[in-house]
């Protein structure tokens, strides 16, 4: 199938169970006999990284055959999306595979599973804010798309509150951003300060440090939208 070795080749838990078949028997006949486990069983940083590269680019899929079609800005965010974060090689490997995922179908529920099992809480929201960028690559999330992130989101145990959150950081209305603080617009100015904190720690890059510097870069962009809410906020009130 022409792909290198810069993903597939050192891929941890992503080979076993449902992941593993999406990918296909060509890629991964090639490391028969290693099964997906927890990550707490020893996976190398990179087989961590490479394992997340590749369960966001199948559940990408997923999300981008939502609204019965694909569109070209979709597949040029994800293209971007990975260069700049994970190098041109990679991205040009993601490509193919991405390719490939779209022509299947996939158990949502199965793969989610499986994600849920070997990685952390922090982990899986990097994984669905990710997928709401790519959402939100045409411009606009349909209704088709938010369903089938909300089911993304439930299926990875990630709580209501947590995925409306993630969802809001890429609307950058005053509404929106009460949505980010995970907060009523009729809390005190204090309560706002604390959940402030209590949100920038939730999202901090450092979360992710276990998955590398280029995922952890990446988590900024999350951290960088909480700051912003924030800010929004601030000003709104006029809080010094």
């Amino acid at each position: 199938m022409g792909y290198g070795k810069w993903i597939t080749g050192a891929l941890g838990w992503a080979l076993g169970g449902p992941i593993g078949g999406i990918i296909g028997f060509a890629v991964a006949s090639i490391f028969e006999g290693k099964e997906g486990s927890a990550i707490s069983t020893g996976y190398t940083p990179i087989e961590q990284r490479n394992s997340f590269l590749v369960s966001l680019l199948v559940l990408s899929s997923a999300v981008m055959k939502a609204d019965k079609r694909v569109m070209k800005s979709e597949l040029d965010y994800v293209k971007r999306f990975i260069s700049e974060n994970f190098g041109i090689d990679a991205a040009t490997e993601s490509s193919l595979l991405l390719k490939d995922f779209l022509k299947q179908e996939v158990d949502i529920d199965a793969v989610c599973a499986q994600v849920k099992r070997n990685v952390n809480a922090p982990t899986r929201l990097q994984l669905l804010h990710f997928l709401t960028g790519i959402a939100q690559a045409d411009g606009m999330v349909s209704s088709d798309e938010l369903t089938v992130l909300r089911r993304i989101a439930a299926a990875l145990a990630i709580p209501l509150q947590d995925s409306e959150s993630i969802f809001a950081m890429f609307d950058k209305g005053i509404d929106a951003a009460y949505q980010v603080l995970e907060i009523d617009k009729n809390v005190t100015d204090d309560e706002v300060k604390k959940a402030f904190k209590r949100m920038a720690l939730k999202h901090h890059p450092d979360k992710v440090t276990h998955l590398g510097p280029d995922v952890q870069k990446a988590a900024e962009e999350k951290f960088k939208s909480v700051a912003e809410a924030y800010e929004k906020i601030k000003k709104e009130r006029g809080i010094v």
